[in-house]
């Protein structure tokens, strides 16, 4: 009977939560997401048209960022529809089928883009590591394979995420906790047994960030071992400039993500308002912040960015 009755029962729609207790605050809330999605979007484009059209940028540094930029166009934009609908528009409710292709898509781009950080640590530890062997190496053959590495293994780790909680019967509540779809935020309202769901998202947690994680720190402390080899103090602090960029980005991209699961794992006892605010902003904002890293730290693409921004004609 209990069976039966979870069969009837089964919810086949989510529902998606604003700022609890407050709805006059979500228009403001809506109104800041759009304006921080109209900054990320603008930057992250310019800096793209930047890259194509500038032959000096066509070299592999400037591949790979443009690799970031639209992984960090992709990702705000994955969880954006959902996000506005629900503090603009007060449309809080998605069919359990939207909601895990919106968990799927923002599962993947933060794959992809930790995948990416990781591939530019490569490319900046063998520029300074073997400058001899490096454009050699870092073809755009090979540049284009290490992308598609980096995307083929972010969908294969996700994929199997949204089959796991399509199966899942949700027959107590369907109120999830934030204005977006989530894997864990999803699985536990299900009345059925998790434990398969969770030990593959520990497994693909590790697999994707800590074993990321643990590449950039080798990777950091090859470069800067052969950083401490260069003669020229000059040269140092170039590479430790670019280094510094790269380790901004990681940060930008890591932090909000830790931070985001320990709140949500131990900050139960805090303000809903303050719950709302990071889950919605922690993925747009440090696409925001990383375009500003990298258009101020790295010269050529400043100056270049800049010329364009200012309608002057960009030049050699």
């Amino acid at each position: 009977m209990l069976s039966f009755n979870q069969t009837i029962n089964n919810h086949q729609t989510f529902t998606l939560t604003g700022i609890p207790g407050m709805p006059e605050k979500d228009f403001w809330l809506a109104l800041s997401l759009c304006l921080l999605y109209s900054f990320t979007f603008l930057g992250n484009v310019i800096i793209l048209a930047v890259i194509k059209v500038e032959q000096h940028l066509h070299e592999p540094m400037y591949y790979f960022l443009a690799m970031l930029v639209a992984t960090d166009l992709s990702l705000p934009l994955s969880s954006m529809p959902t996000t506005i609908s629900v503090h603009w528009l007060s449309w809080s409710s998605v069919t359990l089928d939207v909601c895990i292709t919106e968990m799927f898509f923002i599962h993947t781009f933060g794959g992809v883009e930790s995948g990416v950080l990781v591939a530019m640590a490569f490319d900046c530890f063998m520029a300074i590591r073997f400058p001899l062997h490096y454009a050699p190496i870092l073809t755009h053959g090979v540049i284009g394979r290490i992308g598609a590495a980096v995307l083929l293994r972010s969908v294969g780790i996700v994929l199997p995420v949204p089959l796991l909680i399509k199966r899942l019967p949700f027959c107590h509540s369907n109120t999830l906790s934030h204005a977006c779809c989530l894997h864990q935020d999803a699985m536990r309202l299900a009345c059925a047994d998790t434990h398969v769901n969770s030990i593959y998202g520990l497994l693909a947690v590790i697999f994707v960030i800590v074993v990321d994680a643990l590449f950039h720190l080798a990777s950091s402390f090859l470069i800067f071992q052969a950083v401490l080899g260069i003669a020229s103090w000059e040269e140092t602090l170039k590479a430790l400039n670019t280094r510094l960029s790269h380790i901004c980005a990681v940060r930008l991209f890591y932090v909000p993500l830790i931070g985001m699961t320990v709140i949500h794992c131990f900050g139960k006892h805090l303000s809903p308002v303050v719950h709302t605010v990071i889950a919605s902003t922690y993925l747009p904002l440090p696409p925001l912040l990383s375009q500003i890293v990298y258009s101020v730290r790295t010269k050529q693409a400043h100056q270049w960015i800049v010329q364009v921004s200012c309608g002057g004609r960009v030049g050699s």
